[in-house]
């Protein structure tokens, strides 16, 4: 499995923003010395990064910029990701030109996933108030998957227009070969 190089486009934008240049070109120089994949390879928004390269790289920058919290560092991630990707000079902003939420739920979430990675799968429903995601297909259990998917799309749905609160229902880390979350829309 890869990911898109939009992910680490971003994240470099927004460490830039929280802590200057200067701290991050410091901290890749270390992570080059750590990993020859960061040496050796520009990485561009059009990139596919192995999954097993950006783990080591949100978690090298967790620990380094965030004091080792994944958990909270993770969602919050995801929720950058997806406000930078869905915003009006994002790469991804056409997205929130459908205006019918089940449509949004159930045909733009999936086509997110694939956006951003070349294999599992993604399958949404909207029931009532809640929206189901469930996410399948992933070749490791890591925690970067369920803090900072439930933080993408918990952003997603925010920048939709709709407050959502998140429950994890099913977890890789838990021994699950899933992910399912539940998203109960809150009224406006």
């Amino acid at each position: 499995m890869n990911v898109k190089g939009t992910v680490f486009t971003t994240t470099k934008a927004t460490v830039i923003e929280a802590f200057g240049e200067q701290r991050w070109n410091s901290f890749m120089a270390k992570l080059a010395q750590k990993d020859k994949y960061f040496k050796n390879n520009i990485i561009m928004s059009i990139t596919l990064i192995p999954l097993e390269k950006i783990i080591v790289f949100f978690d090298e920058l967790i620990d380094e910029c965030f004091n080792g919290d994944k958990i909270a560092s993770y969602v919050m991630f995801g929720m950058v990701g997806a406000k930078f990707g869905l915003s009006p000079r994002g790469p991804y902003g056409s997205y929130l030109l459908t205006k019918d939420l089940k449509k949004f739920v159930e045909s733009a979430l999936p086509s997110l996933w694939s956006t951003y990675y070349d294999a599992g799968t993604v399958t949404t429903k909207l029931e009532n108030n809640i929206v189901h995601v469930k996410i399948n297909g992933f070749p490791i259990k890591h925690v970067y998957f369920e803090k900072l998917l439930m933080g993408f799309f918990k952003q997603t749905l925010k920048v939709f227009g709709k407050k959502t609160t998140a429950t994890m229902v099913r977890s890789l880390t838990a021994g699950d070969d899933d992910i399912y979350y539940q998203y109960e829309i809150k009224e406006s």
